[in-house]
């Protein structure tokens, strides 16, 4: 009779369990049909809606649980049931702008999906730089090209201050020190040594070191704290010929003070997947210089970026239908 009355128990306990599997309304932008099917057959308590306008958008939000995509601020006022934001991307200002810090709202973000290509990237920049690449690009066109004409340098032995040291900056500190370079990290986070790193400061210690840069890669997020953190000031730390590398967040830089470092030729070249305006308008300043490299905010893009974006979200989906904890959840009063 007790095993007859445990199984029993048992079984009520499963079928309750079972029963508080709800399903759950998530708003999704910016994925193909067929992912989108991938996503409903991962998690079937997910009732997946796909708004194509504005409308649509402030409707569905009303008594949705959870979006993926960019959340604005009238999105955000049309919430009423709203618990779990997923970011497309490692950076969240947008979302921090919206006002989701004042809120009880989770928000996740891309973390880590998209930083090995990133780093490519930023080396890819890098080295069209040092290795002339552009020039002899620019100069292709005269079908005559005489090495002579350029001086490239190499990377080993170089220092290469990285600035923010998460995700993005670790891929790149890494890349960095298998170039043979040394590696100054600057991150606010206590990071445990690590054989790519030379040594890591504090963001109070950036002027410290920035005179010591050969390179200088930004990979930090968009803060209060760091929002024109490359000022008139910094670009002067730095030294005459070092590289400046920016893949993370144009308004970190002070545009109008990048002009006038390039054009004093305090600096070397400077590669830019990101700029501040973005995208560049035709006939802004930065465009004149041929030591200037500038790409569209597409060092995020790769052919394996997107299928990791997709196995987080799943991932996410399953971790928010069981109430377990979700992956790279954001500090909302740092931004990141």
């Amino acid at each position: 009779m007790g095993i007859k009355l445990g199984w029993a128990l048992a079984l009520a306990l499963v079928t309750v369990a079972g029963a508080e599997t709800k399903k759950f309304k998530i708003l999704m932008t910016e994925w193909p049909p067929e992912v989108i099917a991938e996503f409903r057959a991962a998690v079937h308590e997910a009732e997946i809606v796909t708004p194509s306008t504005r409308q649509e958008w402030l409707t569905e939000i009303a008594d949705a649980d959870a979006m993926y995509g960019h959340l604005r601020p009238e999105l955000l006022r049309a919430a009423k049931k709203l618990r779990w934001v997923q970011a497309t991307s490692a950076g969240v200002d947008g979302h921090i702008a919206a006002g989701i810090a004042n809120t009880d709202i989770v928000l996740t973000n891309a973390r880590g999906i998209a930083s090995p290509n990133i780093a490519d990237h930023a080396f890819a920049l890098l080295l069209s730089l040092t290795r002339c690449i552009n020039q002899v690009e620019r100069d292709r066109g005269k079908e005559n090209l005489n090495r002579l004409n350029y001086h490239p340098i190499e990377l080993k032995g170089k220092t290469a201050v990285v600035v923010g040291v998460g995700s993005i900056g670790t891929e790149v500190a890494v890349r960095a020190n298998a170039f043979g370079m040394r590696v100054i990290g600057v991150d606010p986070k206590d990071i445990p040594a690590q054989p790519y790193l030379t040594r890591l400061v504090r963001p109070d210690r950036l002027d410290h070191v920035l005179p010591e840069a050969d390179v200088v890669f930004v990979a930090a997020p968009l803060t209060r704290e760091t929002r024109g953190m490359f000022n008139r000031a910094r670009f002067q730390l730095m030294k005459r010929g070092a590289y400046f590398i920016a893949v993370s967040r144009g308004p970190l830089t002070d545009t109008a003070a990048l002009v006038e470092a390039l054009d004093s030729k305090r600096l070397a070249g400077a590669g830019l997947d990101v700029t501040d305006p973005e995208p560049l308008p035709a006939g802004h300043p930065l465009w004149k210089f041929p030591n200037a490299i500038i790409t569209p905010h597409l060092a995020g893009t790769s052919d394996n970026a997107a299928r990791r974006r997709i196995e987080l979200m799943k991932e996410n989906m399953r971790r928010f239908r069981d109430g377990e904890p979700l992956l790279n959840v954001v500090d909302k009063q740092k931004g990141y």
